[in-house]
């Protein structure tokens, strides 16, 4: 009896895979500035620090996710 075969999945390529980087990047420092400044605003700050620094750690967040997506990448490559 044949076994139905599915069809090899083929890698993606990897300019697709990171397509959705600069996306997954805005959103992720627009929702840090929006808790940000409801902080800033609670807390009656003179100056926006907490959405400086909330900005800031999503950028390095998302810096460190880019990061590991392109190692995975290479890795897969060699």
């Amino acid at each position: 009896m044949n076994k139905l075969q599915l069809p090899k999945k083929k890698p993606l390529n990897k300019f697709i895979r990171l397509s959705g980087v600069g996306l997954q990047m805005g959103v992720t420092i627009y929702v840090a500035a929006y808790f940000g400044k409801k902080i800033d605003a609670h807390y009656q700050f003179d100056k926006n620090y907490s959405t400086l620094i909330l900005i800031l750690f999503a950028f390095i967040g998302t810096l460190i996710s880019l990061m590991a997506q392109l190692k995975k990448i290479n890795e897969k490559e060699n």
